[in-house]
């Protein structure tokens, strides 16, 4: 009888899997996903931190693609350099603090070339007044009295009394003659340039009989600006010019050291600046309270 076969049977079993073996291919697109997000959301943080200056610096970025490629940019401002650099944000993780616009930067500069151009042409008035009344025979006897120099406000021109050369008769505003001269001379000068003045008069310290309950130093020193004001516009000056009149009484001495100087009776013309003119008009608003037209005269007191 013959042997049987004795060797093992194999049996062998394949499994199937649909779609066959992916490997780690699935990590990596997983992993693109997860930068794709986080940029996304990065840039909506740093789009909802960013100033308008800094969105408006990138925006003109993109719509100058020229700036990288040396090809006549345009000067930008914010966050993106003239070079077309963005500028780098601190480690800190805080949004950088914005430029100062290039465009402020010109306007600031202009502001301070046309103060100095307003200042050239106020020294060039001064020079002209001082030319006029060394060849004026009526100004150039009364040299003494006039003061003129450039101050904060503008161009000042000072009329001040003298021991026997008053400008008004004393206590009085009744306006000598050679004083309302000496005012109609100036006032054709005076209205060739474009700016507005302020008038002031003032005292000395000596007072009134009837004190303060009567007419007092306040009371005349305004009457003599009013005065003076009446006499430039009956020279020719245009009555538009006059933007404030003011009497200040003995408050502001000319001669601190003798408050009874004649040097203290005195009209003051102020050629003003535009940074004063612009003070006069909103003081001239503030005491407009019924909203109509501002007064160009002040009242007798300060202000």
């Amino acid at each position: 009888m013959a042997k049987k076969d004795e060797r093992p049977i194999l049996i062998k079993k394949v499994k199937k899997v649909a779609g066959g073996h992916h490997g780690g291919s699935w990590k990596v697109a997983f992993a693109d996903f997860a930068t794709a997000m986080m940029a996304f959301f990065l840039v909506m943080w740093l789009v909802n931190a960013a100033t308008k200056e800094q969105l408006g610096a990138i925006s003109e970025y993109f719509q100058n693609p020229s700036m990288v490629e040396g090809r006549n940019p345009t000067p930008s401002r914010g966050m993106i350099g003239q070079g077309g650099a963005a500028k780098s944000i601190p480690k800190q993780g805080t949004m950088a603090m914005p430029m100062r616009p290039q465009t402020s930067q010109s306007d600031e500069e202009a502001k301070k070339q046309a103060a100095a151009a307003e200042r050239r042409k106020l020294k060039d008035l001064q020079e002209l007044l001082e030319e006029a009344i060394g060849r004026s025979e009526t100004l150039a006897k009364f040299k003494d009295q006039l003061k003129i120099d450039i101050t904060m406000e503008g161009l000042r021109i000072q009329i001040v009394d003298q021991q026997n050369r008053p400008m008004f008769d004393l206590g009085a505003s009744k306006m000598k003659d050679y004083s309302a001269q000496i005012l109609r001379e100036l006032a054709p000068l005076i209205n060739g340039v474009p700016n507005r003045i302020s008038i002031s008069g003032h005292t000395d310290e000596t007072t009134f009989r009837a004190g303060d309950a009567g007419y007092t130093n306040w009371e005349l020193s305004s009457d003599r600006a009013n005065a003076a004001r009446r006499m430039l516009i009956g020279g020719g000056l245009d009555p538009t010019k006059v933007a404030k009149v003011v009497g200040l009484g003995a408050t502001v001495p000319f001669d601190t050291n003798d408050p009874r100087s004649p040097t203290n009776r005195r009209i003051s013309i102020v050629v003003m600046n535009k940074l004063a003119e612009e003070q006069a008009r909103r003081e001239a608003e503030a005491l407009d309270g019924d909203g109509g037209e501002a007064a160009t005269e002040a009242p007798a007191t300060p202000q």
